[in-house]
Order: C-alpha cells, then sequence, then structure tokens
C-alpha cells in the first residue's frame, strides 16, 4: 500500500506543457488541393488557366481570366481508408463523412476606356475546405518486445534534468484528490526549484503512479527511480485506436488585373481557421503468469486533443499569354502564420493481480483538461510554374509543378528550449519537396470530359516514416448555359509509419492510407 508523501508548496510560475510535435506542424502544412469539382477534375493543374474558383488556390491571377460574374458552391463526400499492419497482424477502418467543401463568387469590372491597357478588373472572395481531418485508424496486434511502461518510465526517470521525478510530485495528501494533484502539476511547474521539470513530464509520472503500472524502486528515497510493475517476457497484445475530426477552412479575398488580355496580374490575402480533434485509446495485456507480488496484467491509457485556432497568408500570382494556345504561369504563397491553442485531457484505467486473484481495477482519471499556452506555428512557402496549353474550345491540358522545403516549417517562439530543439529537429527530417499536377479536358459540344494526375513528395528524408503521395481523378461537366453542373471522382493513395507515442514506448504500425473523394459543383453566372 503506497504510503502519503507531505506534498511541500512551491512558488507558482506559468507553466507551458508540451503536445506539440512533427506531425502536428504537417498536419497544418500540407493541403488535400479540395475545390470545386472541376479543379478536383484536372488534380488542381490551373495555375496556367484560372478561369475556376479554386483555381485562385493555386494562383491568384486566375480570376481575371473570369469573362463574366460567377458563383459557385461544393458538395463532397470524404471517405477514407486505412489498412495497418502491426507485428504482422491487419485492420481496416473506414470514414466516411460529407462538407460544404467550397463556396465562392468573382466579379468581373471590364475597363471600357479604349485608351487604357488594363482592360479588366475582377475580385473575388472564395471558402475552400483545404483539408478535411475526419478520419478512423485502428491497429492491433502482439508486440514479444515492448510495454507501454517504457513511455512512462522515460516521463518518469528522466523528467527533471535528466533525474527522476520527485516523489512528492506524485504521491497524494491524505484527502486530496486526483484532480487536485493532476491540475497542480499542470499549472505550478517548472517553478524554481524544479526549473526544467515541464509539468506535462509529473503529469504522465503521476498516471502511471496512480495505478501502480510503475513504482519507486526506494519508498524511503523522494528521488529514486521508479520501476515497472508490467512483467517482462510476455506476449504484449496492444490494441490503438485514433479517431480525428474536424477541418482547415481557408477564406481568400482576391483582386487581379488583366493587361491587354495577354497578362494577368493577382493577389490574395488569405485568412485560415483549423478545428481538429483527435481521440487516441490505447489498450495492452499481458499474459505473464501472476506470481506473489502484484503485476499489472492490462491496462488502458486514453488521450483526448483539442486544437483551434486561426492564420494568415498571401499569395501573387501572374499568367502571361504567350500566343491564344499557350501560356504559363507564375506563383509565390506565403508561409502560413497561425497562432493555435491545444487543450488535452488523459485517463488511465490498470488492473493488476497476484496468485490469490485479480485486484479491483485502478481508475486514475483527473477529469481536468489541461489548456495550453498559445503557441505559433510558420509553415513553409511555396513556388509554382505552370504550363498550359489551350486548343480551341476543344480543351486544354495543363501542368503544374510547385516546390515546398518543410525543413523551413517553425514552432515559435523559438527562443523557448522545447520549440527550438523541435526546429532543429524538423529542420534535419524535413525536406523540400516537389509535387507535379498534370490535367487535361475534352469537350464534345456541351460535355466535357476530364482527367488529372498527381504526384506529392514526402516531407520527410526518411520515406519510411511517410511515402509520396499519389493521387488520380476524373470527372465530367456540363454546361446548361448560364448554369453549370460538375461531378469530379478523386482518389490518393500514401504509407505512413504511426508511432503511437512519441517517447519511451515508439513502436507503431505502417498505415496505408487511401482517401476517396466525390464532388459535385453548381455553378451560376451572374
Amino acid at each position: 500500500m503506497k504510503k502519503y508523501i507531505f506534498l511541500f508548496a512551491f512558488v507558482l510560475s506559468a507553466s507551458i506543457m508540451r503536445s506539440q510535435e512533427i506531425p502536428d506542424a504537417l498536419r497544418y502544412s500540407q493541403d488535400n488541393l479540395n475545390g470545386t469539382a472541376r479543379f478536383r477534375a484536372l488534380s488542381g493543374a490551373f495555375g496556367a488557366l484560372g478561369g475556376d474558383l479554386s483555381s485562385l488556390n493555386v494562383n491568384p491571377a486566375g480570376s481575371a481570366v473570369f469573362s463574366n460574374n460567377q458563383m459557385t458552391i461544393t458538395l463532397s463526400n470524404f471517405n477514407t481508408k486505412n489498412k495497418s499492419n502491426y507485428f504482422g497482424t491487419k485492420n481496416d477502418e473506414k470514414n466516411n463523412s460529407f462538407d460544404l467543401n467550397q463556396a465562392g463568387a468573382v466579379f468581373v469590372f471590364n475597363d471600357n476606356n479604349k485608351t487604357s491597357n488594363w482592360n479588366k478588373f475582377s475580385v473575388a472572395v472564395n471558402y475552400d475546405n483545404t483539408n478535411n481531418f475526419d478520419n478512423n485508424i485502428f491497429s492491433a496486434g502482439s508486440n514479444t518486445n515492448n510495454s507501454i511502461d517504457s513511455y512512462f518510465l522515460s516521463y518518469a526517470n528522466f523528467g527533471n534534468n535528466g533525474a527522476p521525478v520527485p516523489q512528492q510530485f506524485v504521491n497524494r495528501v491524505q484527502g486530496e484528490s486526483i484532480s487536485d494533484l493532476y491540475s497542480f502539476l499542470g499549472r505550478n511547474l517548472p517553478n524554481k526549484q524544479f526549473p526544467r521539470l515541464n509539468g506535462f513530464d509529473a503529469q504522465q509520472a503521476f498516471l502511471a503512479y496512480q495505478a501502480f503500472v510503475i513504482n519507486p524502486a526506494d519508498a524511503n528515497n523522494n528521488n529514486s527511480p521508479y520501476l515497472s510493475n508490467i512483467p517482462e517476457g510476455g506476449n504484449y497484445y496492444q490494441e490503438n485506436e485514433v479517431i480525428s475530426a474536424g477541418y482547415n477552412g481557408k477564406l481568400s479575398f482576391n483582386a487581379a488585373t488583366s493587361y491587354k488580355d495577354k497578362l494577368y496580374i493577382g493577389i490574395n490575402l488569405n485568412s485560415h481557421f483549423t478545428d481538429y480533434t483527435k481521440t487516441s485509446n490505447f489498450y495492452e495485456e499481458n499474459d505473464t503468469p501472476l506470481t506473489s507480488d502484484d503485476t499489472v496484467s492490462r491496462l488502458e491509457f486514453k488521450n483526448d486533443l483539442y486544437t483551434y485556432g486561426t492564420g494568415f497568408s498571401f499569395q501573387i500570382g501572374a499568367i502571361a499569354k504567350l500566343t491564344n494556345e499557350a501560356r504559363l504561369g507564375l506563383a509565390y504563397e506565403s508561409s502560413t502564420w497561425y497562432k493555435l491553442t491545444d487543450e488535452l485531457s488523459q485517463s488511465l484505467v490498470a488492473v493488476r493481480g497476484n496468485t490469490s486473484g485479480e485486484l479491483p481495477s485502478e481508475v486514475v482519471d483527473p477529469q481536468t483538461t489541461n489548456l495550453y499556452a498559445p503557441y505559433k506555428l510558420q509553415t513553409p512557402s511555396k513556388l509554382t510554374g505552370s504550363f498550359a496549353y489551350v486548343f480551341g474550345k476543344k480543351g486544354l491540358i495543363s501542368i503544374d509543378y510547385a516546390l515546398k522545403d518543410y525543413s523551413n516549417t517553425k514552432f515559435k517562439p523559438e527562443n523557448d528550449t522545447y520549440f527550438n530543439n523541435l526546429n532543429k529537429e524538423m529542420r534535419s527530417t524535413l525536406t523540400k519537396t516537389g509535387e507535379i499536377r498534370v490535367g487535361g479536358e475534352y469537350k464534345i459540344k456541351a460535355l466535357s470530359l476530364r482527367a488529372g494526375y498527381r504526384l506529392e513528395q514526402s516531407p520527410y528524408k526518411n520515406t519510411a516514416v511517410m511515402g509520396d503521395l499519389t493521387g488520380y481523378s476524373a470527372g465530367l461537366g456540363y454546361n446548361f448555359g448560364s448554369t453549370k453542373l460538375d461531378l469530379s471522382y478523386a482518389n490518393a493513395t500514401r504509407n505512413t509509419q504511426q508511432g503511437f507515442f512519441n517517447q519511451g514506448f515508439t513502436d507503431g504500425a505502417r498505415i496505408a492510407n487511401t482517401n476517396n473523394n466525390v464532388s459535385l459543383t453548381l455553378l451560376f453566372e451572374l
């Protein structure tokens, strides 16, 4: 039975807890090329074409290509399938959702002054759901090497300057609730006596200690290292389920102009907003025979993360009509400067037993939400070069090539020790990528047939962590005159390695992800 140790009161100071990792940065740095059905059907290859509201996401000069006022609205179905392989055990998980994917309008003002070469001016407002986060991943299998106790021990034994978390932080005073101490650790660390002991570190040690997953090697030594109560050498059956939901939205305010209908120049001012939730539920049990000592036979660890915030970016671009058929495009998209806030809640349930039988479950549920201090994220900028060839009114072919250096991704403030180390890790782990998009369209009177291809390189130097993305698309459209109806289907696949936890216990599953998107766009000429 645990002895209660007096909890000393320390000088209070602000604490920034840590949940930010490289995958969190990439979540807001990568777009999924959502948009109108025509845009999706051509795999987003619109940098030298324009004339579509979602093309403004590639090149803002595209609004000056419009010949009249238009409004579009797009509904999409997002279907995600994940095939997981964890130590040879395979599982499938699917998710299906519907969303308002795009809505916008463009207004064209023609200059009838024949002495002016600037013959057109356009303004547009467009909303795109740039990323849909609805996703389910389930992994399960038998791990013969590692247990989740490595995760808790990594925090418990190396929290304070490489030393164990002092026991007075993880043991309750008589009558003190789990919620009280868990909240205290989150609010009041680091402090003057333990400046390098982060509140998140102490909370992980606290959860495991209260659930009897770990215990100090010497109960009489406050700075004793911790040992695991999960037996070694067994078969660890493990399950990890991750359920995410939310979106990343982008509202663009656009202005563009045309010079002699040969050169188009435009600018976007973009407002970004994100809302993301992720529930991670990890379960483990082992088949080691019970002994006279209490050992943990199974446990369940749950984490609920909620991230929300806003951001800003800008884009500039130009399209040059070399001939009536050939066009070149060049566009620059700035970094997106986000201000984000994270909220996290956790719980741990463990079951112990001995040769006398199974003991009651240890339920450690603080019922407390950690509200992290707001932080900033700067995503990498992007440069896109484009070429298009238009075959009169019969059709077209378009090619975009984009460059983005993910190693330039930054968490801020950069003078923060944790963010500084994380930024160094991203500079050494992430790399510059290329993305090619090819699209084509063929018209048969009022009917348009479309297809596209997309290849995006992995942002990681080690492509085993995340592979290249390959996408195909197709679609059709029908022109009713002042109204058009477009339909598209897009498919994208990518393989990733999903580590269940960021330190200590880093085993994970190989995930083959497939995204299918069906979009329907209704276009009105105003």
